[in-house]
């Protein structure tokens, strides 16, 4: 089957993803005007079209290691229905992990960043992509897919549908879906958690469509209503500015590896998780977490009864003159 039988079904979604940003934007600001920024939305359409840009320029590199490894196939699958199934739930947990190495190593991290970038979230954060996703090395995870035996077109068609899932769940609009959808489908409430910087939710909920690879793999974590996520990175831009939203992690690599003791370290700065340094002056989400573990344990401790009797004090009953009683304690 040639090539253009088979679309790139985003570039046809583009037109129904920029209705939706802006139907979304009317029912925010009637809801709440902070939900949107001017110049945050900007910053994440010019991301998202240098994206599309960079992507054009990139993609027929990709297509052609494709195609090159695809004469080596084990096997000739062809295009039947449950082909593009298995091509679909294939590519689908190997983007939970190509997303979760974009959490864990920097090297992969300073491509992946400037999608949690903003401190708000909504439709247009989904169009918040990267510029420099190729040199993340994060298609090498398809890599195997053309061995196989799954046909290059099928296998970018099924991650293009994909990628479009995905934009519908940065939103803050929609609440909870049903019970048993949120048990096996990514949604806005487990996304939310994702893009939050709060201790508890750092890591986790990497799925792109189903949220049982999360659960499975240990990385699950529910949004609660008792804990508002707070989006953005641990340490934001505080900026708009395109080119340092774009780069600014691939500086922050490039100045650490220069002035880092040792090619270890200069290593390390690279493919350690984003945060980590030599003489650990900085904070990685493990850290980060094992600081708000401590302190939700002493909390905890500071609100269990000081006595065992305290129970029994409280509930004792009055003295004839109207005094509370008091048990000894000895």
């Amino acid at each position: 089957m040639p090539i253009h039988n088979l679309p790139n079904v985003v570039n046809y979604a583009v037109p129904a993803f920029v209705l939706l940003v802006l139907a979304e934007m009317i029912v925010a600001w009637a809801r709440d005007k902070k939900r949107y920024e001017p110049k945050d939305t900007l910053t994440s359409l010019a991301l998202g079209t240098g994206s599309t840009v960079a992507g054009l320029l990139t993609v027929g590199i990709i297509y052609g290691l494709a195609t090159w490894l695809y004469q080596y196939r084990l096997f000739t699958l062809g295009y039947a229905w449950y082909w593009f199934v298995a091509a679909f739930v294939i590519d689908d947990f190997g983007y939970y992990w190509v997303h979760r190495a974009g959490h864990r190593i920097r090297w992969v991290w300073a491509s992946h960043v400037n999608h949690h970038s903003s401190q708000h979230y909504n439709l247009s954060t989904a169009l918040r992509q990267t510029w420099t996703g190729f040199f993340s090395l994060a298609f090498i995870i398809k890599l195997p897919m053309f061995l196989i035996g799954f046909p290059p077109e099928m296998v970018f068609f099924v991650g293009g549908v994909n990628l479009i899932y995905q934009f519908w769940i940065h939103t803050e609009v929609i609440g909870r879906m049903p019970r048993w959808f949120e048990a096996v489908m990514n949604t806005p409430s487990h996304h939310r958690v994702h893009h939050a910087t709060n201790p508890r939710y750092l890591d986790k909920n990497y799925a792109g469509v189903f949220i049982v690879w999360d659960k499975w793999l240990g990385t699950f974590e529910p949004e609660r209503d008792d804990e508002r996520p707070r989006y953005g990175i641990v340490k934001n831009l505080g900026s708009f500015n395109l080119i340092w939203a774009a780069f600014h992690e691939w500086i922050g690599i490039a100045r650490d590896v220069w002035s880092a003791p040792g090619l270890k370290a200069k290593w390390n700065y690279m493919v350690k998780p984003p945060g980590w340094s030599h003489d650990g002056s900085r904070e990685t989400s493990e850290t980060i977490k094992a600081l708000w573990e401590a302190r939700e344990r002493e909390s905890a401790e500071w609100k269990k009864p000081t006595s065992s009797s305290s129970g029994a004090d409280r509930a004792a009953p009055p003295r004839r003159d109207g005094s509370a009683r008091t048990a000894a304690i000895r």
